[in-house]
This record gives structure tokens, C-alpha cells and sequence, in this order.
């Protein structure tokens, strides 16, 4: 399918406040990004770069007074995504070296602490995706989703003693599992067709049978429509928008994604 998405941020600034963002998303194997439209006003210099995990970001300096980002892209993404019960488990030697880091606890995948509890939950499934795909089936049943509920980061060992959060928490705690059984698991941030409240939302994706699998606990069965802007061990590494100096929090945040025909692209 064909999606237009966007999202608006706007800032109060009071004094001149460096900005990471990551906004931009890029083609790749789940999408393809046919066109794209950033604009900051005021307008200020701004440099961008490919972080560690492959990201496309934009570093600048936002002066005093009102600032806002304005984002917009259209994009492929498939209608159905890739399901593969029974895809085995990578031994760890044969994983590609890019893939190890999403071995290791991380900020808020403290996956070390979750070795039981991961081993009761998938008791009796076959090595690799079907582990994954009773840790999604778990978060599903016992982790209550609740958008909107809690800006405040947290970690998976927290999620799972309160038993509820929002997309994120859900990622959090389904990532710690998968790596707490040698199962490479990542975050990923972007945007979801038809997503009820419509925001910014966070999946995770496993490494299972040479490649990467989505998982997305939030949402009843898993279906098309997903955009990545980011990836990375956790969300501290995919952050839209990292602000350094007083806190600065946005005054209107606006993410839209609507399904749109092929011939309508770039107009």
C-alpha cells in the first residue's frame, strides 16, 4: 500500500538549544520511500548524518522563540508483513556481526534478569520464531496497552511488575525476553496505518532464520501499514528528537498517516 505520513513538532525555545532529530525515513527492505518534504521555520543550518545503527538524522541549533519541524513522506509498505512460523534460531557464531549488539541487556532491556521467566513462557516451542511469536502472544495477554498513558521512560523489569504501559513499554519487555534466550531483538520507531490514538509508534523486531521479523504486541494480529523511521537497542537510541540544555518539551505534536493512491505521488 501507499502511505503519506507526517509529523508536526513545535518548540517554545528560550535560549539557543541543540537538536538531534530523526525524522527522515529510508528505504529498505520492508519500504520504499518515493518522496519526501522537511522543512524547519525559522529557518536554521542543518547537518545531517547516519548514526551507528544506520539512522538518517539532522543535527542544528534552534534559536529563541517559536520553532517548529514539519515532515512529510510517501511511501510503499506492504500490506501484509511477513510471518514464519518454524524459521529457526540462528546459533550465535553464525549471527552476522552487525546483529550481536542486539544480544546484550541494554538502558531499558535489562535482559539478564529475564532468563526464567522467558524459558516458562515459551516452554515447548520450537527454537527461534515460535519462542517470539509466545512472548508476543504473553505481552498480548498479561501487559495491558495503554497509549497515552505515561511519558515517563521505564524499564522492562519495571513493565513487567506493574503489568501495563504504551507502545514502547510493550517493545521494551518483548526485546529483554528475546534476548534473554540468545534471540537478537531490536526497536524500531515509525508510524502505523490506522494506529487508535494516531501517534509516533514503537514495535520490535527478532532475528530469526538469517533476518528480521516485526512483533507488535499492541495490536491484535500483526497487519501491513507499518513506516520505520528508526532502529536501535532501545529507546534511548530512538529518540525522534534529543534537545540539549533546559528541557524543552513540544508545545503541539501532530502525526498523521493516510493511505493514498499511487497516482497521486509527488503532487
Amino acid at each position: 500500500m501507499w502511505l503519506k505520513t507526517s509529523c508536526d513538532l513545535s518548540f517554545n525555545i528560550e535560549v539557543p538549544t541543540p537538536f538531534v532529530l530523526m525524522l527522515r525515513p529510508r528505504s529498505g527492505a520492508q519500504q520504499w520511500i518515493a518522496s519526501e518534504q522537511y522543512k524547519l521555520a525559522p529557518s536554521v543550518p542543518a547537518f545531517e548524518f547516519t548514526d551507528g545503527y544506520g539512522n538518517l538524522c539532522q543535527r542544528l541549533v534552534a534559536q529563541p522563540g517559536y520553532f517548529s519541524i514539519h515532515t512529510r513522506a510517501e511511501a510503499k509498505t506492504a500490506d501484509f508483513l511477513d510471518q514464519a512460523p518454524g524459521a529457526p534460531f540462528v546459533e550465535i557464531q553464525n549471527l552476522p556481526d552487525a546483529v550481536l549488539n542486539y544480544l546484550l541487556p541494554s538502558r531499558y532491556c535489562e535482559s539478564d534478569r529475564f532468563g526464567q521467566l522467558a524459558l516458562e513462557i515459551t516452554y515447548g516451542q520450537f527454537l527461534g520464531y515460535d519462542q517470539v511469536a509466545a512472548i508476543e502472544n504473553w505481552l498480548r495477554t498479561n501487559i495491558s496497552y495503554t497509549p497515552g498513558a505515561n511519558d515517563i521512560q521505564v524499564t522492562a523489569i519495571e513493565i513487567n511488575t506493574r503489568q501495563w504501559g504504551v507502545c514502547r513499554d510493550m517493545a521494551h519487555l518483548g526485546i529483554a525476553l528475546c534476548r534473554s534466550l540468545s534471540i537478537p531483538a531490536r526497536m524500531v520507531v515509525g508510524y502505523l496505518y490506522g494506529l487508535q490514538p494516531m501517534d509516533l509508534h514503537a514495535w520490535f523486531e527478532a532475528y530469526i532464520g538469517d533476518r528480521w521479523y516485526t512483533f507488535d504486541a499492541t495490536q491484535p494480529c500483526l497487519r501491513g501499514g507499518y513506516v520505520a523511521i528508526g532502529y536501535g537497542r532501545d529507546a534511548a537510541d530512538v529518540a525522534v528528537y534529543n534537545q540539549f540544555g533546559p528541557g524543552v518539551y513540544p508545545s503541539s505534536q501532530v502525526v498523521s498517516v493516510e493511505q493514498i493512491s499511487e497516482s497521486t505521488i509527488g503532487n
